[in-house]
C-alpha cells in the first residue's frame, strides 16, 4: 500500500483509486495468496393512393401522439435479440434507383404512400406487427429524394414499436425520422418517451428541452424539463453510492494482508466543493 494513501489528509477520488488500482495490479501479479483471484397480408394493389403527409405534427396522416404513449409505470425493456427484420438498406436503395426515371419514382412514391395508409389503418386496429411490415415495405419502395414522407415513414413506425415496447428499435426510428427532418417535433417527443422508459434521461430531458426550442408552448416538453433533473440527480446519487461500495469491497480486499481495511480510512465530503477527502486512522 502507498505511503501517500497512508498519510495524506485531503486526497481526491482520482488519486484513490488511482492507489487502489495500482496495489491491486500488483497483488495480482505477485500471485502470492489465493484471496487475490477474480474469479406481410394485404399488398399495395389492393389500396387505392393517398395523398401526401406533412412532416409536421398536426398533419392527420400521421399517428396522434396520444396514440401510442407508454406506461410511464414500466421500465422493462423488451426489444429481442433476434435478426433486425426491417432495416433498411439506403445504400442498396440508392444503387437501385439509379436506372430509374423520374416517372418511375414517382410511381414508387405513390406505391409507398398507399403502404403507409395500410399501415396507418393497421395501427388504429392495434395489428402493430402488420403495421410495421407495411412501413417497411413502404420504406423499402419510397425513393431516398422524398425524405419528407420517409421522415413520416420512421416516425410512424416508430409509434408500432412503442406499443409492442421495442424501446430500443423506436428510438431508431425516431432517429432516423430527424435526421431526415431536424425539426420534427413528433419524432423528438416520441424518442423522448422511449428515452425514459429505457432509463437513459439525460437524452430524454435534451429531447424535450430542443421540443420547446421548436414549440416553447409545449406542456409535456415544459414539465419533463422541470421534473426530470431531480430524477437525475437522484440516479446519479445513487450510482455513486453503488461505486462507493464497489470501491469499499475492493480497497478490504487489497487492504486485508496489510492488517488493513477501509474502516482505518474515513471518507469526507466537502459541503462546498462536492469532493472527497479521505483521513487516515490507525
Amino acid at each position: 500500500m502507498s505511503d501517500r494513501l497512508k498519510s495524506t489528509l485531503n486526497v481526491s477520488n482520482e488519486e484513490v483509486i488511482e492507489d487502489l488500482t495500482k496495489d491491486l495490479e500488483l497483488a495480482l501479479r505477485s500471485g502470492d495468496d489465493g484471496d487475490f483471484v477474480v474469479s406481410p397480408g394485404s399488398r399495395a394493389e389492393d389500396f387505392q393512393p393517398s395523398a401526401g403527409d406533412s412532416a409536421r405534427e398536426s398533419h392527420p396522416g400521421d399517428i396522434p401522439l396520444s396514440d401510442e404513449d407508454p406506461d410511464k409505470t414500466s421500465k422493462a425493456e423488451s426489444d429481442k435479440e433476434d435478426s433486425d427484420t426491417d432495416s433498411i438498406d439506403s445504400v442498396s436503395l440508392k444503387d437501385a434507383e439509379v436506372e430509374l426515371t423520374e416517372d418511375q419514382k414517382e410511381e414508387r412514391r405513390v406505391i409507398a404512400e398507399t403502404l403507409k395508409v395500410a399501415g396507418n389503418e393497421a395501427y388504429r386496429v392495434a395489428e402493430y406487427e402488420k403495421c410495421i411490415e407495411k412501413y417497411t415495405e413502404a420504406l423499402r419502395l419510397c425513393p431516398l429524394k422524398y425524405s419528407e414522407q420517409r421522415s413520416i415513414l420512421y416516425c410512424n413506425r416508430s409509434a408500432a414499436k412503442m406499443k409492442l415496447e421495442k424501446y430500443k428499435k423506436a428510438i431508431k426510428d425516431c432517429t432516423k425520422a430527424i435526421e431526415l427532418d431536424d425539426k420534427y417535433l413528433k419524432a423528438y417527443y416520441r424518442r423522448a418517451q422511449c428515452y425514459e422508459a429505457t432509463d437513459k434521461l439525460d437524452e430524454c430531458l435534451a429531447d424535450y428541452k430542443k421540443i420547446l426550442e421548436l414549440d416553447p408552448s409545449h406542456k409535456e416538453a415544459k414539465t419533463a424539463t422541470l421534473r426530470l433533473p431531480a430524477m437525475i440527480e437522484e440516479r446519479n446519487e445513487k450510482l455513486k453510492t453503488e461505486m462507493l461500495g464497489k470501491l469499499k469491497d475492493l480497497g478490504n480486499m487489497i487492504l486485508k494482508p496489510f492488517g488493513l481495511s477501509t474502516e482505518n480510512f474515513q471518507l469526507e465530503q466537502d459541503s462546498e466543493s462536492k469532493g472527497y477527502k479521505i483521513n487516515f486512522k490507525q
